[in-house]
């Protein structure tokens, strides 16, 4: 069962510039500044600071720290403090956000940004763009959350804000978990976590193994989501930071739920409820009624479930303004009561009315259940409803993703295309079977696929285990590159690697008596120089390689040995500290001239690579 968490909020608040890289909020840390704030001594410079650390360290009272942040502007700008007046824009979002204001924290966040663009001042600006992509994503924005976020982090990576950066690396990872882009997730949750180790961020690491949590809890991994989620309530707690610590309740909510544990799973929901309701968080009561509501309902209390629907349903519809709708809420119920005590007395004084009042009561009360029972069965229906476009939703992904690499299936459901990308250097590999035309002609079509399929399912795992890239199949002839879609400086190695795993697959098959029948000799070729990626066509579009490169790979498994691998000069130049190589001398090739070949015979001694197994005389060589 998934949860919209709202874990974006967590970091929103850790807004570290560079003199504040090792601090984390901490409302011990206010209370002990609101003494000297309130002595009011302090010299402009010192009273923008301290300012400043009341409104990022007042956790519990946000209408506090929004009262710090708005004076903290006033104050940069009567004195012209351009630096103050950013991060007082900041801080002043952080606690809109929190309190519910969306809009008018969307609002001091970019003129957050614009001041520190202004003034250059780059840690501020890529911190305000990662508060900004936070609000999108609490709105459900999706693609402009993910655009901000990597907005941030790329300006976050040229400075040395190490725990600005590990915040929002954090933040887009969760963007990626609420998609349900688990591996994705993770991918940034081991980047953000390793950041924070780096600079000792208690916080930062709470936060992280909280989220992890829920990702092993989505996962159904519910032992390692119930460690981490403990683990991190347990930190949260010494800091006094109760707002995640009411998220993550709710995910234990859900692990016991999935347990069948329905009782713990109601005492957690109630738990967040209680901590949600103690310290104000208006958009953690809205989801712990839905998630008592939801809990109530499985255990067949459905008064107690609708009680709770429709806190939920005045909480999610009235954030901003929850107090006034609390208090208008009371205002009619006393209302109300009033008017029954003043219809019993009518009652008593027109007694010749009491049936037909009697009957209209019923009647009302019939309509209301009725109107009840409808809504929570829509309710009902629309929760059904979306979880099937959710799963359809999923398997659509889940196909795109085996056509496309996942960074330009996500450009081309984006945009709806996808632009052409020039990679200064790819290694690129062919393979193909020795013998196998003449040999497919006497097998019958259904014997050909399974033939190739066997083989080349086996080649597909192995390039998805190297962090290869498959492009395409022609006939018996199997084409991959490594170094694309996101560029790395081993990808010469991990081609060869994966080469001779084929290589060794391909031979061991060969002597395998059972597969005798349908077992060849395999050349492969290797090259690494530019290409040119993208997509090509509208309609069952394939993502493929151009250039020069790719002609030369292709020369060097036509001019390749049985059982051996062949490579360029360029690719040797990568490789040769790493490999054994035999040089072949230049060879002519088919429209190539005289080229610079090299066997790749193993791993030298002094490294792990593999070793060839093949030796040359084993083909007559």
């Amino acid at each position: 069962m998934s949860l919209k968490r709202k874990a974006y909020y967590f970091l929103i608040g850790v807004f570290c510039f560079n003199y504040q890289v090792t601090t984390s909020q901490d409302q011990r840390i206010a209370d002990s500044l609101t003494v000297i704030y309130q002595l009011d001594t302090l010299a402009v410079e010192a009273k923008l600071e301290l300012l400043y650390s009341l409104s990022f360290n007042e956790i519990n009272d946000f209408e506090l720290s929004l009262k710090y942040s708005e004076e903290l502007i006033y104050l940069s700008q009567l004195n012209g403090n351009y630096e103050y007046l950013s991060y007082g824009y900041f801080q002043k979002g952080n606690a809109k956000q929190f309190v519910g204001d969306l809009e008018d924290a969307l609002a001091a966040y970019f003129e957050s940004a614009e001041v520190a663009k202004r003034e250059n001042l780059i840690p501020v600006e890529g911190s305000a763009y990662g508060a900004i992509a936070d609000v999108y994503a609490v709105s459900d924005n999706y693609k402009n959350a993910m655009l901000y976020y990597n907005k941030a982090i790329a300006t976050l990576r040229k400075t040395k804000d190490t725990l600005a950066l590990a915040s929002y690396i954090l933040n887009a990872g969760d963007a990626l978990l609420t998609n349900k882009k688990y591996d994705s997730a993770l991918v940034y949750f081991n980047e953000s976590g390793a950041l924070f180790e780096e600079v000792d961020y208690v916080a930062g690491k709470a936060y992280n193994l909280g989220n992890i949590g829920m990702v092993y809890a989505n996962t159904g991994k519910n032992d390692l989501a119930e460690k981490n989620i403990n683990e991190a309530i347990g930190i949260l707690e010494k800091s006094g930071d109760y707002y995640p610590i009411s998220v993550y309740l709710i995910s234990m909510s859900n692990i016991y739920l999935e347990k069948e544990e329905h009782q713990t799973a109601i005492d957690y929901a109630q738990k967040s409820l209680t901590l949600a309701e103690q310290y104000g968080f208006k958009e953690q009561i809205a989801d712990a009624n839905k998630k008592l509501a939801a809990l109530y309902e499985l255990i067949g209390n459905l008064e107690t479930s609708y009680v709770h629907y429709k806190k939920h349903i005045v909480y999610r519809d009235s954030v901003k303004n929850i107090e006034t709708v609390q208090q208008m809420a009371d205002q009619r119920t006393n209302y109300e009561v009033s008017q029954k005590q003043i219809e019993v007395d009518l009652l008593d004084q027109r007694r010749k009315n009491q049936r037909n009042i009697a009957i209209a009561t019923a009647i009302a009360l019939f309509l209301i259940g009725i109107l009840a029972i409808g809504l929570f069965r829509r309710n009902k229906f629309i929760r059904k409803t979306k979880r099937i476009i959710e799963e359809e939703r999923d398997r659509s992904d889940n196909l795109l993703l085996n056509i496309l690499p996942e960074e330009t299936a996500q450009e081309l459901k984006l945009n709806g295309k996808v632009q052409a990308k020039h990679f200064d250097a790819v290694t690129v590999l062919f393979t193909d079977f020795k013998g196998f035309t003449q040999y497919s002609e006497k097998l019958s079509p259904t014997a050909l696929v399974d033939t190739i399929g066997f083989y080349f399912s086996k080649f597909d795992a192995i390039i998805e285990k190297h962090g290869l890239e498959k492009i395409k199949t022609i006939g018996d002839a199997y084409m991959c590159a490594g170094g694309l879609p996101f560029p790395t400086e081993d990808h010469a190695q991990k081609m060869v690697r994966a080469a001779f795993e084929i290589a060794e697959f391909v031979k061991e098959t060969k002597q395998d008596v059972a597969a005798s029948e349908m077992t060849f000799d395999i050349r492969i070729g290797i090259n690494t120089g530019p290409v040119v990626a993208g997509v090509v066509g509208t309609k069952k579009f394939a993502y493929d390689i151009w250039g020069d490169t790719v002609n030369v790979a292709s020369r060097m498994e036509s001019m390749s040995e049985p059982g051996r691998i062949n490579i360029s000069h360029s690719t040797y130049e990568l490789i040769k500290s790493d490999f054994e190589c035999e040089y072949r001398g230049e060879i002519e090739a088919k429209n190539r001239g005289k080229v610079k070949m090299y066997f790749v015979n193993g791993g030298k001694e002094n490294t792990s690579e593999p070793k060839m197994k093949i030796v040359k005389d084993q083909y007559g060589k």
